[in-house]
This record gives structure tokens, C-alpha cells and sequence, in this order.
């Protein structure tokens, strides 16, 4: 009886210990200011972090850390359309696994989220507390990626409609979760389409708005998705540069998210420069 304690109390180590790596590796990451060297170290820790989660296939935590890196790598360092669908695809399965094994049966309407109407699929959101929010929010991360990989497919896009439901059940739970990043991407997602097709940029306007206005200003991905979604969709030109200059000018030797502040900046650059161009 005490080996057999012993043992379980070693495994409960191991799975300690890989969580903790897996948590320190994503905070290393986002502090880093050189997204070139990000981008060619990641995928050995991506294999290594699936090697992990093989061996520990029940840590929702492990789980949740191997979502947002190979999320985070598809969007952000990946070109090729079939390898960011793959990415994103794995990305999404961890955060699938991770919410089934959060919610047991007691939501099995949320865990076959791809199978059931979109009727039984919001009654069954409505069933997540705030305890449940973090699960919850990785599995609207991913399944974002997920459908922006495949955007060519009508089939995924006419997934969004549930994503959506996430991240607004999401806002209803905590509506500062992630310096705001909740409502950048509901802002993302309503700013796909102009007016004349159904699009709401006033909605999205409202989103950026309120994931600047709760990030302080430091959600500078925000600041960058804003001009670039939507001053560029309504064709708001000094409202484009301004949001796109104060990216630039921002300091972000302090910041725990250097990453991608420093993707930000880089790309709010060349936005900028392009904007004659545009407008």
C-alpha cells in the first residue's frame, strides 16, 4: 500500500513538473524580443510538448499550454496554408481534449461542440461558470485559429457563429480575461465583412475599444487589429494612423508580452508605410 502511494505521489511530481515546464516555456516565450529566433526554436518545443502530453494525456493544464503555443506558431509564424490548417488543427484538438476532460458528462453538448445545433450548443455554454472560464476562452482561441486557417472552406467558416458564442459567454464570465483579448477577437470576427454584407464594424469598433480601454492602452495587438480590421474596412484614415503610431511609439522594454509587442510593432510599420497605398 505505501509503494503504491509512493508511486502515485511520483506521478503526481512528474505531471507537476511538466505543467511548470510547459508554463514556464510559454511565459519565456512571451517575453522574448526577437520573433525571428522564436520562430526557428519553436518547433522542437512543439514536439517535445506533444511528446509530453502523450505521456500525461489527462493534464489540462499541459493540455492548455500545448493549445496556445502551437495556436500562437500557426498564426504567427506560419505561411504555408496546408501547414497552418495542420497547426491549427492540433491546436484546437488539445483544447477540445481539454475542455471534455474539464466538463466530465455533466456538458456533453460543449465537448461535441462540432456535432450539435447551435440551439443545444448555447444552452449547453450557459451551463459554464466563472471557474470554468480559462477552458473556456482556450477553446474560443483555437477554434478561432482554427477557422481563420480555413478560410477557404465555407464549411469551417460557418462555424463562427458558435465561436462567437464562446467569447460572449466568455465576456459574460470575465470580461477582462487576457488584457481584453476576448473582445479583440469578437472585434476580428465582426469586422470580416463590410456593412453592405452583414458585416457590424460598428460592433467590432465597440470591441477594440473595450479591449484597449481595459488593457490601459498596452494591448498594443488591439491597437493593430483595429486599424488594420477596421479603420481600413470603414476607411477611417486618421483613426488607421494614429492607432498604428501609438503601436510604434510604445515602450515595451518592460513588457511581459515582448513577443508580440515586438510582432506589432513590425507589422504596424509596414501598415503604416502601405497606407497611401490603401486609402
Amino acid at each position: 500500500m505505501l509503494c503504491c502511494v509512493w508511486l502515485a505521489g511520483c506521478g503526481q511530481l512528474v505531471s507537476n513538473a511538466k505543467k511548470d515546464f510547459a508554463g514556464d516555456l510559454a511565459a519565456t516565450i512571451q517575453r522574448h524580443d526577437d520573433p525571428a529566433t522564436i520562430a526557428q526554436a519553436l518547433p522542437a518545443y512543439l514536439v517535445l510538448t506533444d511528446s509530453m502530453v502523450r505521456g500525461d494525456d489527462t493534464n489540462i493544464d499541459l493540455l492548455l499550454s500545448a493549445s496556445k503555443l502551437y495556436g500562437a506558431y500557426a498564426s504567427a509564424f506560419v505561411e504555408q496554408a496546408e501547414r497552418k490548417r495542420k497547426l491549427a488543427q492540433r491546436s484546437l484538438t488539445y483544447a477540445h481534449r481539454a475542455l471534455c476532460l474539464h466538463v466530465g458528462n455533466g456538458n456533453v453538448s460543449a465537448c461535441n461542440m462540432k456535432s450539435v445545433s447551435y440551439a443545444r450548443f448555447e444552452q449547453a455554454l450557459q451551463k459554464f461558470t466563472r471557474a470554468d472560464v480559462t477552458v473556456l476562452f482556450a477553446l474560443g482561441r483555437a477554434w478561432a485559429g482554427w477557422v481563420q486557417a480555413n478560410s477557404s472552406d465555407w464549411n469551417a467558416v460557418a462555424e463562427l457563429p458558435k465561436v462567437k458564442a464562446v467569447f460572449q459567454r466568455v465576456l459574460e464570465l470575465d470580461a477582462g480575461i487576457a488584457n481584453g483579448d476576448a473582445h479583440v477577437y469578437l472585434g476580428v470576427m465582426q469586422s470580416l465583412l463590410p456593412p453592405a454584407m452583414g458585416g457590424k464594424p460598428e460592433l467590432a469598433k465597440k470591441h477594440f475599444d473595450q479591449a484597449i480601454r481595459i488593457s490601459k492602452g498596452t494591448n498594443l495587438m488591439a491597437k493593430l487589429l483595429y486599424a488594420e480590421k477596421y479603420a481600413r474596412l470603414v476607411f477611417d484614415r486618421p483613426l488607421h494612423d494614429r492607432l498604428l503610431r501609438q503601436v510604434i511609439e510604445a515602450d515595451i522594454s518592460q513588457s511581459d508580452k515582448r513577443l508580440i509587442d515586438t510582432i506589432a510593432r513590425q507589422r504596424a510599420k509596414v501598415l503604416l508605410e502601405t497606407a497611401d497605398d490603401y486609402f
